[in-house]
């Protein structure tokens, strides 16, 4: 599956940390939702790109 940016997310339903039972519809007119997609766990790349969003974390808490 393909997913291009700007785009909207497709339905999904995941566990938490908790092993609760998420979906995206959840969420939907109560608060924004930032989904972080990475190729492989553990490398370079997606260590780099979750330190650039907590790096920035402060800016998305200002967009709500």
């Amino acid at each position: 599956m393909t997913i291009e940016a700007g785009k909207p997310a497709p339905a999904f339903t995941l566990p938490d940390q908790d092993g609760k039972l998420v979906s995206l519809a959840d969420f939907e007119g109560k608060q924004a939702v930032l989904l972080y997609f990475y190729p492989k766990d553990d490398t370079p790349g997606c260590t780099k790109e979750a330190c650039g969003l907590r790096d920035e974390s402060k800016a998305f808490e200002k967009l709500g």
